[in-house]
């Protein structure tokens, strides 16, 4: 039988639910941030954590960061996050995500999950056997679907020529990135950058998938610690969190910082770090929304139109939130949260022009 407890209503975040059900396997949290927009929306992570309260304070990030991405992307959602814990093998992927499609049922609506970190098309299809709160399904004729990260890649790709002209006055045809991570997004944006003629160097845990982005897309190869140090004009973090901290920033090259990664700032404090050393920091979470709009379309019944209109503006709302920093002597990252926040507290009032 599955489990479920919720921790006391308060903001942030309003709601924090504990899943958990024995028969599959099924451990982990989904974390509510804000339904002030609308449902709260944000993917289900799959990962490995070393104790549950690592995967709480994970999901807590991830899902105030969603609500930031949806508010300034225009969307009218919420914020929320799914993390659950790998269990060791053997275990039934089947059975253990569509335990999880009861838990976000349970919650009638209140949260809608999609893919996110180690989930897949078929894992959200497990899911959608319980509950029809759920995108990344395979699409419909002339509907949006299917696996979201192409998305995320495009918006990366069009914020990064956008940021690159702000900061390195060139197009990207004329620098040098240095991509950190080499999963759906990281790989789909490499081969964007390829082919708009950027040279690059890449990394990624894995030598074998290192190796054949490289040979595709006539690439540099690093380790994913290195990288760091990369001789590069632009470093797009693509992997999992809290790259960019203390340590990592003194060791940048890069200008520009400009990637898919979510919550790539260790603390609150590393945003400062980047502009004292004149880093000009692309705030992660209003790059990598093409993703959530490819969701939001399919969940609210869009066209395919809308996601590839919403998602090339990305660079237009990227520049807002440069201009607004400049304006107020704020960094790029608090003027973002400023922004959302706003956004948030005043019911998606500013949603449209965010948009």
């Amino acid at each position: 039988m599955m489990v479920m407890t919720h921790g006391d209503r308060a903001l942030p975040p309003e709601r924090v639910c504990s899943v958990e059900d024995a028969r599959s396997g099924l451990r982990g949290v989904i974390v509510i941030h804000s339904t002030a927009l609308g449902p709260a929306a944000g993917g289900c992570r799959f990962w490995t954590y070393d104790s549950p309260d690592a995967a709480t304070e994970d999901a807590m990030r991830l899902a105030e960061g969603m609500a930031y991405k949806n508010a300034v992307a225009g969307l009218p959602l919420g914020g929320g996050k799914a993390v659950l814990r790998m269990p060791e093998p053997p275990f039934s992927r089947g059975e253990l995500f569509a335990a999880f499609g009861r838990a976000v049922q349970a919650l009638d609506g209140e949260y809608v999950t999609a893919e996110d970190v180690g989930t897949s098309v078929e894992d959200m299809e497990a899911v959608a056997r319980e509950t029809r709160h759920v995108a990344g399904l395979p699409p419909r004729e002339g509907r949006p679907g299917g696996d979201p990260s192409p998305w995320t890649a495009r918006g990366v790709f069009e914020a990064m020529r956008v940021a690159a002209r702000a900061r390195l006055g060139r197009e990207l045809s004329d620098c040098t990135v240095a991509v950190q991570g080499l999963g759906h997004v990281g790989a789909g944006l490499t081969r964007l950058l390829h082919a708009a003629g950027a040279r690059l160097i890449v990394a990624d845990p894995k030598p074998g998938i290192a190796a054949k982005v490289a040979v595709e897309c006539d690439a540099e190869i690093m380790s994913k610690d290195a990288i760091v140090d990369a001789r590069a004009d632009i470093f797009a973090p693509c992997a999992l969190g809290g790259v960019l901290n203390r340590q990592s920033v003194s060791r940048l090259h890069a200008r520009l910082v400009c990637g898919a990664a979510n919550n790539q700032l260790a603390d609150e404090s590393v945003a400062a770090l980047l502009a004292d050393r004149d880093i000009l920091y692309a705030p992660d979470y209003v790059v990598n929304a093409g993703g959530i709009i490819s969701v939001a379309a399919e969940y609210l019944g869009w066209e395919a139109d809308a996601v590839q209109r919403r998602v090339g503006e990305t660079g237009m709302r990227l520049q807002r939130v440069f201009d607004e920093a400049e304006r107020s002597g704020r960094t790029p990252a608090d003027a973002a949260d400023t922004l959302a926040r706003r956004i948030i507290a005043q019911g998606g009032a500013d949603a449209a022009v965010a948009a």
